[in-house]
């Protein structure tokens, strides 16, 4: 059985798919510096949910480390540029299913994205009045672990959940403690989790058929 008062969710993968825009951003900085480079969408997605550190070591191999945040930053205000104005693809089911499950959870955002990214596509997609609260990696560089940990005594969540599509976020599940609900249309792959779901409306039917915060795994 899966306890649960409260949802977590990760966002790239999960929520929306923005990679597209994150990459135009990368090439249009590696353009306005004469930077023979450029990467691709699919290049982008295998390194989705990564801590920055680690991120930028397999973007920017070629450079020093104080040289890729230097980097960094300049690309991070280019994708806020490009998410006001095109935002990303959120993923079906989404939209309803966040107004819904709002209605009976408290509603989470944790990700290891710029410190302002979350705040962006909450703005984006109008849904500002659903989530309670949200933590980015970008915010303080702690683990996702630390996070959802700091989200839950913050708000008393006893029994919360964290929805990711990783392996990386099972793992840091299991570090802060806390059931770990698989969605497989994400980024990535996983053989171990409470729960998985293969749509958002999956996941939506299933945690509002849950009564007294009880639900069957498998």
């Amino acid at each position: 059985m899966i306890s649960c008062d409260s949802i977590i969710f990760d966002m790239d993968g999960t929520l929306w798919d923005a990679v597209e825009t994150y990459t135009r951003a990368w090439n249009m900085f590696f353009m306005m510096h004469g930077i023979e480079k450029t990467v691709t969408k699919e290049f982008l997605d295998s390194f989705m949910g990564l801590e920055e550190k680690l991120f930028l070591e397999k973007i920017l191999p070629e450079v020093t480390d104080a040289e890729r945040k230097k980097f960094y930053q300049e690309v991070i205000i280019l994708q806020y540029a490009l998410i006001e104005q095109e935002g990303g693809n959120i993923f079906d089911g989404v939209m309803e299913g966040l107004g819904r499950l709002s209605e009976k959870y408290k509603l989470f955002i944790v990700s290891n994205c710029p410190r302002l990214t979350i705040r962006y596509f909450i703005k984006w997609s109008g849904i500002r009045n659903l989530i309670t609260d949200s933590l980015a990696h970008g915010e303080n560089f702690k683990s996702k672990h630390e996070n959802i940990i700091l989200l839950k005594n913050k708000h008393d969540l006893k029994t919360p959940v964290y929805v990711g599509d990783t392996d990386s976020d099972r793992k840091q599940s299991a570090l802060a403690n806390v059931p770990f609900v698989y969605v497989d249309y994400g980024f990535g792959e996983c053989s171990e989790y409470a729960k998985k779901f293969s749509s958002f409306r999956e996941l939506t039917e299933f945690f509002l058929q849950n009564r007294e915060g009880e639900c069957e795994s498998g």
